[in-house]
């Protein structure tokens, strides 16, 4: 403390003396914001629910930033406080964080800070998140597990049921492009519908997994049509090709 003056302090000394009496005039004044009454008594009803959700919502949102001002006050008057502490015990204006002497001059604007303006709290962007973001991130994509290899129903599948039972958008809007048609508009609209692999569709055995019987239907022409069939899986379809 030997970089400030006994002026110095005097000065400053006024100056937290002053805050602090002029924050606790105000609390008395603002009877601490009307917090010590109930919202039915501020609001004059005798009873919230017989009044407009706009009128409950205003109140509610009065009461909440008295609660703010509250808050403010309160905590402003514990810096001033415990400014004028160190003060007596001869630690003020010794930075918390660095332990270097504060410049008079920011003491001057600010006799209640702790920090210097290089350390200030302010100026340092804060590294810890509330813990709900762990759960809600992506924001809108958590419950797709495509990225998991799971092959269940997650939340990309729901999205596409109700997705296909129409929206307001258009194909312009689509997520992916050159879509004209509105029933190629869902996510992932190619997708498979009910299976995995194409031959699930036209493949069949009875109830004990043996005796593969072969659906030959529209589904199945198409499957041989691109290359893809395997005819040794159906003898009939190898005797006609050959």
């Amino acid at each position: 403390m030997n970089h400030l003056t006994s002026e110095q302090l005097a000065s400053l000394r006024g100056l937290l003396v002053r805050q602090r009496d002029d924050i606790r005039h105000r609390l008395k004044e603002n009877e601490d914001h009307g917090l010590e009454d109930s919202m039915r008594d501020m609001s004059g009803e005798l009873s919230e629910i017989d009044n407009h959700p706009g009128d409950v919502a205003t109140d509610l949102y009065h009461r909440s930033m008295d609660i703010s001002l509250q808050e403010r006050e309160e905590l402003e008057l514990t810096d001033i406080e415990d400014a004028l502490r160190a003060m007596d015990n001869g630690t003020y204006g010794i930075c918390a964080a660095s332990g270097q002497p504060i410049p008079y001059e920011r003491l001057a604007a600010l006799p209640a800070t702790r920090y210097c303006k290089e350390h200030s709290p302010r100026q340092e962007k804060p590294h810890t998140r509330p813990v709900e973001e762990e759960f809600l991130t992506p924001p809108f994509g958590r419950s797709s597990l495509d990225d998991k290899e799971y092959n269940g129903f997650d939340g990309e599948d729901a999205w596409q049921i109700v997705e296909s039972f129409g929206t307001s958008n258009t194909p312009a809007m689509a997520e992916g492009n050159n879509i004209d048609s509105y029933n190629d508009m869902e996510i992932e609209a190619d997708d498979p519908d009910g299976w995995v692999e194409p031959w699930e569709n036209f493949v069949a055995t009875d109830m004990t997994g043996s005796h593969i019987t072969i659906m030959r239907g529209h589904q199945y022409q198409q499957y041989m049509d691109s290359g893809e069939g395997d005819y040794l899986l159906d003898p009939h379809a190898k005797r006609e090709k050959e």
